[in-house]
């Protein structure tokens, strides 16, 4: 394979393309030389539209090399769209990420992934479901991804590396920025049990509002279903259930979101036609699974406590996060 050298860095950091638009100039430039060599007017017929704005290479060759350098010295990996490493399944929708930087393992291509997904103010019902939903399919050698985000989303990752699976974190911010910081010692737990940080942003992007429903297209899409646990009619996890519908992948509701008070966006699922789900067993039947373990299986040591996590709940959230 040709060394492509920083060209995909560099055209990460070129200002105001969309992610499909990165990806046209990354399949069209093979190095350095390649992006450098274009004219304005060449980007345009490349991208397909007129860019009002323009940018100095020069600056961004500087950037991208800083870039480099703090992925090496935080053990931060990427992969481009051209490279045989990327992920499959991101290739399959319409605009999926020029680059992918990882802390970790990238996921298995071969191993079919769930999207465990919710509020960030769930009832402790639907935490303790979402844990034991995600530690089930653990058993089923399946990897849970989600959004690393208070609530749901971290009961989930939780759960999953507890039954031993390398469970994905997929991220709205750079790698070395890790949001919420409440997560932090999760997300390392999360790299040293086997699993993967994912984010399509370079180093040092701090999380964005606009960067959390970007980043769910990429949850829905490098799992095979997705599992609305509990969400309200204003929760981005319903961008996660849209982008799977769309990208044409299963998606299923639990049964603890349709009694409870944070539930509406689940109960509106449910009413127009997604499937309701209790337990992880529910996926292997239709999937064709036989669970490797049962959920009976001995408690991992220094197993997350899901009672002692809700009883701080209410002093975590306080701090003001915004609903995924």
């Amino acid at each position: 394979m040709v060394d492509r050298g920083l060209v995909d860095l560099i055209i990460g950091r070129i200002p105001r393309l969309t992610p499909a638009e990165r990806v046209r100039v990354c399949i069209h430039c093979n190095q350095e030389a390649d992006l450098f060599g274009l004219s304005k007017r060449a980007m345009e017929d490349l991208v397909g539209r007129s860019l009002k704005q323009s940018w100095n290479l020069d600056a961004l060759h500087a950037q991208a090399e800083q870039d480099a350098a703090v992925a090496r010295m935080r053990g931060i990996g990427y992969v481009a769209y051209v490279s045989p490493q990327y992920p499959p399944l991101l290739r399959e929708i319409y605009d999926p990420p020029a680059i992918l930087f990882y802390r970790g393992k990238l996921p298995n291509p071969e191993l079919p992934i769930v999207g465990v997904v919710g509020t960030r103010h769930p009832s402790a019902v639907a935490l303790t479901q979402a844990y034991a939903l995600a530690k089930d399919l653990a058993y089923g050698g399946i990897p849970v991804i989600a959004g690393l985000a208070l609530g749901i989303d971290g009961m989930a990752h939780r759960g999953n590396s507890d039954g031993g699976a390398p469970t994905i974190a997929v991220l709205g911010s750079g790698l070395d920025e890790v949001y919420p910081a409440g997560n932090r010692l999760l997300a390392q737990r999360i790299v040293a049990r086997g699993g993967v940080l994912l984010s399509e942003y370079p180093p040092g992007t701090t999380p964005r509002k606009w960067h959390f429903p970007a980043r769910n297209r990429i949850i829905s899409a490098l799992a095979r279903g997705t599992v609305i646990v509990e969400a309200p009619e204003s929760s981005g996890a319903l961008i996660t259930a849209r982008f799977a519908l769309e990208q044409g992948r299963d998606l299923w509701v639990a049964s603890a979101g349709l009694a409870s008070p944070q539930g509406a966006g689940t109960q509106k699922l449910a009413r127009e036609g997604a499937q309701v789900i209790s337990s992880a067993a529910e996926i292997f039947k239709e999937w064709g699974i036989t669970p490797r373990e049962t959920p009976n299986s001995p408690r991992v040591e220094g197993e997350f406590s899901v009672s002692a996590w809700t009883a701080s709940l209410a002093h975590t959230l306080h701090l003001g996060y915004e609903d995924r």
